[in-house]
């Protein structure tokens, strides 16, 4: 699947697309499956699947927690990648892998890209491998027909940031503000600037992560960016209320895409 050209056909049809997350194994690979569930009934455009580390680096303390708890009791790849596939037989989103290098460097370069691809994957989020370093994960990734999706940080140089925009492949993933994930992040104008000097830097569509929580916050973003990512709310949201508030965020992020 071409991401670029899925995402173009998705937005003449709506403002902003939809990005979700699950934490493969938290709180458990059945709750996961109720998740993806939900998500399909909703008509989420992308989901990243996250392969649980024990020091997730970008992630903040509900992420963290989520990630030890899943390792607790047990998530061996095989089990992840038997999920993605079941979920990409299942439904029509587009899946990516969201995971630390250490995964993929214990499984090996193209042992990680065939697996992927074999599993209906469509790409990969490695957030704590600089692009110099992916050697070989570059040429595998194209071989099968995957896309290296790229950060760009508040903190890169404009430089830098078309650097990354000439290796990223799909979209780019836009890292709302400095720190962690989970934190709530203000739709401010320094956000907008950064935004643009990233459009500047790319012509792929960007996404935007770290901190979005409600539809008002998509809404807010129509015209802006071509995709929201949502991850911690919606964690937050099964642990707080269960089933039916996931499935009432959900249902509200939706609605807030506009057409």
């Amino acid at each position: 699947m071409n991401l670029t050209d899925y995402i173009a056909e998705r937005r003449t049809s709506r403002q902003i697309l939809l990005m979700t997350h699950v934490i493969v194994g938290y709180p458990s690979v059945e709750a996961n499956w109720r998740m993806l569930e939900i998500m399909a009934a909703a008509d989420v455009d992308l989901v990243e699947l996250q392969m649980p580390f024990s020091d997730p680096v970008a992630d903040g303390p509900t992420f963290v927690r989520a990630n030890q708890h899943a390792l607790e009791k047990g998530l061996p790849v095989q089990v992840y990648l038997d999920l993605m596939k079941r979920s990409t037989s299942s439904f029509s989103f587009p899946h990516i892998w969201m995971g630390y290098y250490n995964t993929v460097y214990q499984m090996g370069h193209e042992r990680f890209c065939q697996s992927l691809r074999e599993s209906g994957g469509v790409g990969h989020i490695l957030p704590d491998l600089p692009f110099e370093e992916y050697g070989d994960l570059f040429e595998l990734s194209r071989r099968d027909e995957l896309s290296p999706v790229m950060l760009m940080t508040p903190t890169n140089t404009d430089e830098r940031l078309h650097a990354i925009g000439e290796r990223a492949s799909g979209f780019v993933y836009v890292v709302a503000r400095k720190g962690v994930t989970g934190k709530k992040t203000e739709l401010q104008q320094d956000l907008f600037g950064f935004l643009e000097r990233c459009r500047r830097a790319t012509n792929l569509p960007l996404a935007l992560g770290f901190g979005l929580r409600n539809g008002q916050d998509l809404k807010d973003l129509h015209g802006v960016t071509e995709v929201a990512i949502v991850g911690s709310a919606l964690l937050e949201a099964w642990e707080q209320g269960g089933e039916s508030a996931y499935r009432d965020l959900v249902e509200e992020l939706s609605e807030h895409r506009g057409s």
